[in-house]
């Protein structure tokens, strides 16, 4: 009995283990993941057989097996220098000043369709002490349990800076959810003018973009765009990678959050993004005056976003 029981165990350990193989090999071996996936199958394979003959035999084989898969797996370091796509080419970094913050690589892309853009980055001057809102905006483009998040700072000068965590991919890739849970692309902190990284997903993507104002103490606000700020140099000294769930657009806003407030309780609503807006109405960090059907209505900005003309001001006009 304790015979079949082991090499129940040892057959589920195999099986698990080649799915993951293959999975890896297919991202990371492009141009010979045919061949690896192949050798991976002709191993667990082997290892099956062995295991048939001679179970202690097989459990040995397979722990060594999974010991080199974790040594190769972990070899893997992220990235700095690729052939990034032009959008997500400079991560933000930030020079403080006392209570002034020089900020670098500020996107401000004047798009002309989705795909099409003149780019543009520049650097500029912000006062930590002169911030006068904290806006979290979701944009939802399909699921609507999924949804890109970011978050955009005021400025009493009337300048909006926005932050967004993305995928860095290369010019000639595309993103993969699959593909994130295994080391295929690196993270950024994009930050950007609003009337780049917010028009273009409500003017030229036609994703359902939300905005709502976040109820924070002036020095609440200040510490969660610090933060951000020294997020972004840490990543411009130490690449990371991307992973669909534990380092992606929404995880890494939480993870600042904690800075900014230790007690924070986690929520499954942090993973399934599109219904962060609900968690943040439970714990009163937006508006609750009204039920949470009408406040998430309020909060659309895509239907008079694509009406604003190009001589408006596109970050007053959102939020009219």
């Amino acid at each position: 009995m304790q015979r079949k029981i082991g090499a129940a165990l040892l057959g589920i350990a195999l099986t698990l283990f080649l799915a993951w193989t293959l999975a890896a090999f297919l991202f990371q071996f492009e141009r010979f993941a045919l061949i690896a996936c192949i050798g991976a199958v002709a191993l667990t394979g082997m290892l099956g057989v062995l295991a048939r003959r001679n179970l202690r035999h097989g459990w040995m084989a397979f722990i060594l097996c999974l010991a080199t898969a974790t040594l190769w797996w972990s070899s893997i370091p992220p990235q700095q220098d690729l052939a990034w796509a032009p959008d997500i080419a400079r991560g933000v970094t930030a020079e403080f000043q006392g209570d002034t913050v020089i900020v670098h690589n500020i996107r401000d892309f004047i798009w002309e369709d989705e795909n099409t853009a003149t780019e543009q980055w520049k650097s500029e001057t912000y006062s930590l002490n002169a911030i006068t809102s904290v806006d979290l905006l979701t944009s939802v483009w399909s699921s609507p349990a999924i949804a890109h998040v970011l978050i955009s700072f005021g400025f009493s000068d009337g300048r909006h800076l926005a932050f967004s965590a993305e995928i860095r991919r290369e010019a000639d890739e595309e993103f993969s959810s699959i593909g994130g849970f295994f080391k295929t692309f690196e993270l950024v902190l994009i930050a950007a003018e609003e009337r780049d990284i917010v028009k273009l997903r409500t003017n030229f993507r036609g994703e359902d973009v939300s905005l709502f104002p976040l109820r924070l103490k002036p020095e609440q606000a200040r510490l969660l765009l610090v933060t951000y700020l020294e997020r972004g140099n840490q990543l411009a000294a130490e690449p990371e990678f991307y992973n669909t769930i534990t380092a992606n657009c929404t995880t890494v806003i939480f993870r600042l959050a904690r800075l900014v407030d230790p007690g924070l309780p986690f929520d499954w609503r942090v993973l399934a993004s599109g219904y962060l807006p609900a968690y943040l109405f439970d714990l009163g960090a937006i508006d609750t005056t009204k039920p949470l059907d009408e406040t998430l209505e309020d909060a659309r900005i895509t239907s008079r976003a694509v009406l604003l003309s190009p001589s408006d001001n596109y970050s007053t006009g959102i939020r009219r």
